[in-house]
């Protein structure tokens, strides 16, 4: 195993510290007694997930994670990122107020800080990740994650439940701000814990929406295929309209990078369908996109692209780009992408430059991997017509745009 046996003999020696058994520990990290077992012997690896449920559960500050990052550690980003986000500790001012009241703060449900609160927290860093840097972002929801999973490890019952799919919530945030980082990998981490920590807290329907989020990486990849199939695991009818409406939704965009229009076309249909059913037993965090007012036409005019159909492509996202609210910079920059992409491919040079010309302006303020990923695409489009005279004039912004700064 990659993983020394001091990983195991410290989470031994903290449980025995507490007199727990192995069976008590287990049901307080969300994990069997026989894997619980085999790690603290070194015979099995530890995620990283288990690792932050028990520095949370034993008030560790991070140390189990940190030895598991270094034991694994092979120098790559991915690692160095993941220490510099332990090493920042509990920064919100929250955290540090209700940590300083000691161990017994949450006993009781009138002593919990309502979720609400965390719902509202969330809201305003999704805010800031529309003009923000993924990776100083990722430092202040792996802090949430700590806390909050920290709180609801001294909590019984439904505030536990509740906190935990909190954290849940924040980490599935990261993991679309470590994709939009480019730490893909990372991504799929994050997703990962999220749907731990979801599924400890009693709620199954981010499991299903993980597969959504896995299925964007793809698609990203230009993988038709596994962008489809990961998506019908969360088109099954025991899954929330919302979730299923955006699973139909990315099943639609797969059907169309492979160039299939019939099976595209009706899997908007029934999208739209789903997303207009008022889901009013789910008053959490909304899943998915939330700055786009009309999701289904904006994602209509990104597959007729990929369709071929590029002049009705550009006057759906003509119309609803415009409709993006001004403080969501990424937002309008990642679908303004894909409208100037539609203008030139349809033949439209000097409307898709003027497009190309006033996002250029934003793409400074909004790093990202999947804006990279739609300027390269844009650039390659343009480039068939780079001796037209505003094609000359932007493709030195889009060589700066793709850059990785």
């Amino acid at each position: 195993m990659d993983v020394p046996l001091s990983f195991g003999g410290e989470l031994r020696r903290l449980r025995e510290s507490a007199n727990m058994t192995l069976e008590e520990v287990s049901k307080e990290v969300s994990c069997s007694k026989g894997h619980l077992c085999k790690i603290e012997r070194g015979d099995k690896k530890p995620t990283q997930g288990l690792a932050r449920r028990c520095d949370a559960f034993f008030g560790t500050g991070g140390r189990l994670a940190r030895m598991l990052d270094t034991s694994t550690s092979t120098g790559t980003g991915r690692a160095q990122g993941r220490r510099e986000v332990l090493a920042t500790g509990v920064g919100s001012l929250l955290a540090g107020a209700l940590e300083g009241q000691g161990r017994g703060l949450w006993e009781g449900d009138a002593a919990l800080p309502p979720t609400t609160l965390f719902h509202d927290q969330l809201q305003q860093i999704r805010m800031l990740g529309q003009a923000g840097t993924p990776t100083a972002l990722l430092a202040s929801l792996s802090t949430q994650v700590t806390t909050i999973t920290r709180m609801a490890t001294h909590c019984l019952g439904r505030p536990r439940s509740e906190l935990l799919v909190s954290a849940s919530r924040f980490a599935e945030y990261a993991g679309w701000m470590a994709q939009e980082a480019g730490r893909v990998a990372d991504a799929l981490d994050w997703t990962a814990q999220a749907v731990e920590l979801a599924q400890a807290g009693g709620d199954t329907d981010l499991a299903d929406y993980a597969m959504v989020r896995r299925a964007l990486i793809a698609l990203y990849n230009n993988d038709a295929r596994q962008t489809v199939e990961l998506v019908e695991k969360a088109q099954h009818s025991r899954v929330r309209p919302r979730i299923r409406g955006l699973a139909t939704q990315r099943a639609a965009q797969g059907h169309a990078l492979a160039g299939d229009e019939s099976a595209c076309l009706n899997e908007l249909d029934r999208a739209r369908a789903l997303l207009a059913v008022d889901d009013a037993s789910n008053d959490g965090p909304v899943l998915g996109p939330t700055h786009v007012p009309d999701l289904v036409s904006v994602v209509t005019g990104w597959c007729l692209h990929d369709l071929g159909r590029h002049q009705e492509a550009a006057e759906i996202l003509d119309r609803e780009c415009r409709r993006v609210p001004s403080h969501a910079v990424r937002t309008r920059v990642r679908y303004g992408l894909r409208r100037a992409l539609a203008h030139a491919a349809s033949g439209e040079i000097e409307h898709a430059c003027a497009v190309t010309r006033e996002l250029l302006m934003f793409t400074d303020l909004a790093p990202s991997a999947t804006i990279r990923t739609e300027v390269r695409r844009l650039d390659r489009e343009l480039g068939r017509f780079r001796s037209h005279p505003a094609v000359r004039e932007v493709r030195p912004g889009l060589a700066h745009a793709m850059a990785d700064h």
